[in-house]
């Protein structure tokens, strides 16, 4: 079926003792075994039965299961955020004395994983500009082990051509590509099928939609997601909470709607800031003479509402800006149904020093803008309003 449909309609679980038209929240830690060889027989099979919640729950599979037929993949894992989603997907598929390549512009923790965490467990790294696959080549030692790729990246909404990539890392063994779709969410871009082995989210963003839930997920081949799922998560313990769980099934109903309004009013947005007199760029794929413009129509269904914007005046007029919207919301997420305006360079991006972050141009004056589903109109005036007062 379409889309539309499936995000409402697939894998969906109905309860067969009170056929309950909403999926009962199964709020428990563990599980009544009926005897000694079932408990056995469960904790060596862990796809087989539920034994303890730390290993799976009922409400997580229903999530996990949406997910899985969603991007088109053998198997999902729901866990407790999007970084529990990378670390976990990571540490699964290196080990001391591997290589990992990963793009110049990519979320700030994810950075920070990379960097200062990943290098003190014997594990290599090179960072280079993912939109250019020679580059990515040129990087390949015979120690690597991991190519890692955000698209659209977060925040300058770079674009990495997956099918491109996977192609050339077809011509060497034992590599892996990971990618994060957080920003287009399964709706927009379904990366297993351009060649990835594994995709992530960040599911407290776009697939939740409400901000209310801190989630992530998972979703590959079965044999990669069992292997994340025992030993990885059953030992680091990023265990996705059945509320949330639950949280995360009604706001994936909702996705294709939101998706899509997310993307009309985004494309409004952007094409008004391009031509705002306070306004030096605008980073958005919709755009056509955006660098990533025939990328992101190639593999993705929209352009997303995502956008970073460079403010005429630095970080003053940015404060300006973020300080008199009244619409948008100062936050540091991403992906609700209300707008939300952040400085990335002081929030999502901190870790990265500043010379790191002009580099990549993450510029001090630059503003994230997730842009949510309320009336476009109400939301260009509210820029508008604030921009405004950098002149004054």
């Amino acid at each position: 079926m379409n889309i539309a449909t499936d995000v409402i309609h697939a894998e969906r679980y109905v309860d067969p003792t009170t056929g309950s038209h909403v999926t009962p929240i199964y709020q428990t830690s563990t599980f009544i075994l009926h005897d000694f060889d079932e408990a056995v027989r469960l904790n060596q099979n862990i796809d087989q039965g539920f034994v303890y919640s730390r290993f799976g729950n009922p409400s997580v599979k229903e999530f996990e299961d949406k997910i899985a037929y969603l991007e088109h993949a053998e198997a999902a894992l729901g866990v407790a955020s999007g970084l529990g989603a990378i670390s976990t997907a990571v540490m699964s598929l290196i080990k001391a004395g591997d290589h990992i390549i990963f793009g110049d512009v990519i979320y700030g923790c994810t950075f920070a994983l990379f960097t200062k965490i990943l290098p003190s467990f014997g594990i290599e790294y090179s960072i280079v500009d993912t939109t250019d696959v020679e580059a990515i080549e040129k990087a390949i030692k015979p120690n690597t082990r991991l190519v890692y790729v955000e698209t659209p990246a977060n925040p300058t909404l770079k674009i990495s051509d997956i099918a491109q990539i996977s192609e050339m890392l077809g011509k060497y063994e034992n590599i892996k590509m990971v990618v994060d779709s957080t920003f287009a969410s399964p709706y927009l871009q379904n990366a297993l099928d351009l060649g990835a082995d594994i995709v992530v989210h960040s599911a407290t963003k776009y697939i939740s939609g409400h901000g209310n839930v801190t989630a992530g997920v998972i979703a590959g081949s079965k044999k990669d997601i069992d292997k994340c799922r025992m030993p990885f998560l059953q030992c680091f313990g990023a265990v996705l909470d059945p509320f949330a769980a639950w949280q995360l099934v009604n706001g994936l109903k909702t996705l294709a709607v939101r998706m899509e309004k997310h993307c009309d009013n985004a494309m409004k947005v952007a094409t008004f800031l391009q031509n705002h007199p306070m306004v030096d760029k605008v980073y958005y794929p919709g755009l056509k003479d955006n660098p990533g413009y025939e990328t992101a129509k190639k593999q993705m269904r929209g352009f997303g509402g995502m956008m970073s914007v460079d403010i005429k005046g630095g970080i003053d007029a940015a404060r300006t800006v973020m300080n008199n919207v009244k619409v948008f919301s100062l936050a540091t997420s991403l992906g609700n149904v209300d707008s939300l305006i952040q400085h990335s360079p002081s929030m999502s991006h901190f870790d990265m020093t500043p010379e790191q972050r002009h580099a990549v141009s993450i510029f001090d004056g630059q503003v994230r803008l997730s842009v949510g589903i309320e009336d476009s109109e109400d939301l260009i005036n509210d820029l508008d309003q604030a921009l405004n007062l950098i002149k004054r």
